[in-house]
């Protein structure tokens, strides 16, 4: 037996099961009937059994064996016909998943709102989120495990840098903005020189915001301490808010007023240039579903509305 039958054969063989005759079943097929007897003889050969008893002046009788196939036969094209729905509906951009990689502070303060935009818009494929940072997101837009990759970057060396493996689209600027514990019945605003002598917090001393911080200081000339480490910015605000520290924070975790989340605004000396990181989507080179599209027009808008 061959290990798997021609479909052809097959699909004339369910015609005839279906008709009760190889005439009836070369109508419907648009064949002479001759061609179809040759092709249940030629199934039967490949099966090497026999699956039609043929009577002369009674309708044809399957067999257990044909009966079984006949079966199977039916489980194979119905699949077959799902799996060509499903390959024209992703040919037409019809995806039922996308999968998104965001950093922690984005899946918090970004996201929420502009998926509920875009599942107000349309049903829509389903979106599966997946909590990454940046440098662990990348191989995965590469190898094809994440279809879109939200990032960030806080120095324009850093990954991601332009490269033929994916696609980066500039979603716009973040602030950063210099915090201090906020001060109850405090009037004046909080000057850089008072900050100087107390401890900081920043990321561990190779990630991006720390090299950020660290480069800003040394064009200003100053040299802060930084006594806590944490790459969790939520665990970061919350030693702030407590007076444990000054630190920069993306304006998107103070939303629209830095005071409503505890903490008091630093007052920078003027002419710096302003603090930021940009934020990313990145994606695998090549046309990209609609959807994602969409997905990355409404995060612009999100975070151009982010004000320090």
């Amino acid at each position: 037996m061959k290990p798997q039958p021609d479909l052809k054969l097959l699909a004339t063989f369910l015609a005839v099961v279906r008709h009760g005759s190889m005439a009836e079943a070369a109508v419907a097929l648009g064949y002479v009937p001759s061609a179809v007897s040759q092709h249940i003889a030629a199934l039967e050969r490949d099966m090497g059994i026999e699956l039609l008893v043929r009577r002369p002046g009674s309708r044809l009788i399957l067999t257990a064996a044909g009966r079984s196939l006949a079966q199977a036969a039916e489980t194979l094209f119905d699949a077959t016909a799902r799996f060509q729905d499903a390959a024209d509906g992703i040919a037409n951009r019809e995806i039922a998943e996308l999968r998104v990689g965001t950093y922690p502070s984005a899946m918090s303060h970004l996201l929420p709102n502009v998926l509920s935009t875009l599942r107000a818009r349309s049903l829509g494929p389903r979106i599966r989120l997946i909590d990454v940072e940046t440098h662990e997101g990348l191989p995965k837009v590469k190898s094809g495990d994440m279809d879109l990759l939200i990032a960030y970057r806080y120095l324009p060396e850093d990954p991601p840098t332009p490269s033929e493996a994916w696609t980066i689209t500039a979603l716009g600027r973040e602030p950063l903005v210099l915090v201090t514990a906020a001060e109850p019945g405090r009037r004046r605003p909080v000057e850089l020189a008072e900050c100087l002598e107390r401890e900081w917090i920043s990321g561990h001393a190779h990630n991006a915001d720390r090299r950020l911080l660290h480069r800003w200081a040394g064009e200003l000339g100053i040299s802060p301490q930084v006594t806590l480490e944490t790459e969790d910015l939520h665990s970061m605000l919350a030693m702030i808010r407590a007076g444990l520290a000054v630190g920069l924070i993306p304006a998107t975790l103070l939303g629209g007023e830095p005071a409503a989340s505890g903490v008091d605004r630093v007052v920078l000396p003027p002419g710096g240039a302003p603090l930021h990181r940009e934020i990313l989507a990145v994606s695998r080179p090549g046309a990209r579903p609609q959807v994602i599209d969409e997905l990355v027009t409404l995060l612009a808008g999100a975070v151009e509305s982010v004000q320090p």
